[in-house]
């Protein structure tokens, strides 16, 4: 890698061709069962210059919106396979951006609030009003392809440093990875600090490879897992005779990485002697071997990482102060999965192409995975607080793809203690309805939950004959009642 970036402009010709539409044909997706709707769709669609594909069912629908690139999607609500509820729940939890306009012949405010709660941009019942119609998709897909437009020479931008195994579209991701990109470049000292699971190691891997010392050593040490002694010989390095059992010169992991970049995993946990010597190397750049009296000078750069408070361990006198001001030259925090969720989507079709691949199962002509959680289990993985982070989340969808027979996963397939934890909270406002900010994954919840309780209320509690009629598996409604906090009540005695 060079020792300087250099900047060239850019246009749209730098955008991957797959993401921007042909700006004189635009794109729409008609997902509807009935052929007559579809070929008047088609039919008003094109003679206004808009590519048009069809889907008779959901399940077509969603197979080609996730191998296409729509600028809208025209859905029907009421579909034999699923419903169209479904299918934009499908689609949020992919797209949470391409605009989608809810068809129906059921027309009721009902109806449409509660589409346009569960993410549709818009409704029609039909039989709808063409010139309507045509004047709000217009309006919608101007408006999208310029939000669109601007994102995308954003993302075209920031992939010139591109981090490919960090992965994250949410908020508090891309501003890491903006500090990540201005700071590498320099040779300033970084502390990362993060939860254990959060990717520490990779953000100190991604500022070595954007630096000026990408072509030298990136040397990890993983400082908790030896006693000092141990580690002061294996960092420094020792002469022969320095000690019982040194029969010959050692070079240390210092040395080893001079002009490169040593990482020091869990710097807390280093002792007094070891901390002493770091401080030396940060101040003077040199240090002496084990039994020497010669130092030896580095040109090493220094990444820490800790999940323990340090300026804690500071106030308790276990952690020296001018050695924590040192290494807190610049300090990046890396967010808890908890706090990214958005990031959850992302991360699972990462993992699963990561393991897809491994296992040699699963995968398509470009070697991707064509697995995805069911919506049930998808929310579940969103709900679930994730105390072991993305490395929790990452064993989770490597156990899926040993256990899955289908390319479509089922909750089933997911650890017990996820299916049992704990159920969600829906938000609510003081009047007990849901609340106005409510999340697409509490609307859901929240109707699912009103469905369950009116099939138990029917069936006198019996959740075999509740069961039976939703046409879900006794387990799956187990599962919901507990997930979803319902009070389950005994059949009434006669």
């Amino acid at each position: 890698m060079s020792d300087t970036t250099t900047v060239v402009p850019f246009t749209n010709q730098d955008l991957p061709a797959d993401r921007v539409s042909p700006p004189e044909r635009r794109r729409i997706l008609v997902i509807d069962d009935e052929a007559d709707i579809r070929e008047s769709l088609e039919l008003l669609l094109t003679g206004e210059n808009y590519h048009v594909e069809l889907a008779e069912n959901a399940t077509t629908g969603l197979h080609k919106f996730e191998s296409g690139n729509y600028d809208l999607v025209l859905l029907d609500l009421m579909m034999p396979d699923r419903s169209g509820m479904e299918v934009l729940s499908d689609i949020r939890l992919r797209d949470s951006d391409t605009p989608v306009f809810m068809l129906t012949a059921y027309g009721s405010v009902e109806v449409a609030v509660r589409a346009l709660k569960s993410g549709a941009n818009d409704y029609f019942a039909k039989p709808w009003d063409n010139e309507k119609l045509l004047i709000e998709i217009d309006r919608m897909i101007s408006k999208g392809r310029l939000e669109r437009e601007n994102t995308q020479l954003k993302r075209a931008l920031k992939q010139r440093y591109a981090f490919p195994n960090i992965v994250g579209k949410s908020e508090r991701m891309i501003r890491l990875l903006d500090q990540v990109a201005q700071v590498a470049p320099s040779r300033a000292t970084i502390l990362i600090t993060g939860e254990t699971g959060t990717g520490k190691e990779l953000i100190a891997k991604a500022i070595h490879a954007h630096s000026a010392r990408a072509d030298q050593m990136f040397v990890p040490v993983n400082s908790g897992s030896l006693p000092s002694e141990l580690l002061e010989s294996i960092l420094f390095g020792h002469v022969k005779g320095s000690f019982t059992g040194a029969i010959a010169n050692r070079k240390g992991l210092f040395e080893t990485a001079n002009r490169g970049t040593i990482f020091f995993d869990e710097i807390g946990t280093v002792g007094p002697e070891i901390q002493v010597k770091l401080l030396r190397v940060l101040q003077d750049r040199e240090f002496m071997p084990l039994g020497s009296n010669e130092s030896i000078r580095v040109d090493v750069r220094i990444i820490a990482a800790t999940n323990a408070d340090l300026r804690k361990l500071v106030d308790e006198g276990k952690f020296r102060e001018d050695l924590f001001y040192r290494l807190n030259v610049i300090n990046l925090n890396l967010p808890p999965l908890r706090e990214r969720k958005d990031d959850i989507p992302l991360l699972v079709d990462y993992f699963f192409t990561r393991y897809c691949r491994e296992n040699e199962k699963f995968l398509n002509s470009e070697g991707r995975s064509v697995l995805a959680f069911e919506p049930e289990a998808m929310q579940i993985l969103i709900e679930h607080s994730w105390p072991g982070n993305v490395r929790e989340l990452e064993n989770v969808v490597e156990r899926a793809v040993v256990l899955t027979t289908s390319t479509s996963v089922p909750a089933h397939v997911l650890p017990d203690h996820l299916q049992t934890a704990s159920g969600m909270r829906i938000s609510r406002d003081n009047n007990g309805m849901l609340a106005s900010d409510a999340s697409l994954f509490e609307i859901v919840a929240d109707f699912e939950r009103r469905k369950i309780i009116e099939a138990l209320e029917a069936a006198g509690y019996s959740q075999t004959e509740a069961a039976e009629a939703l046409r879900i598996p006794l387990s799956t409604l187990n599962q919901k009642i507990k997930r979803l906090n319902i009070d389950v009540k005994r059949r009434p005695n006669h």
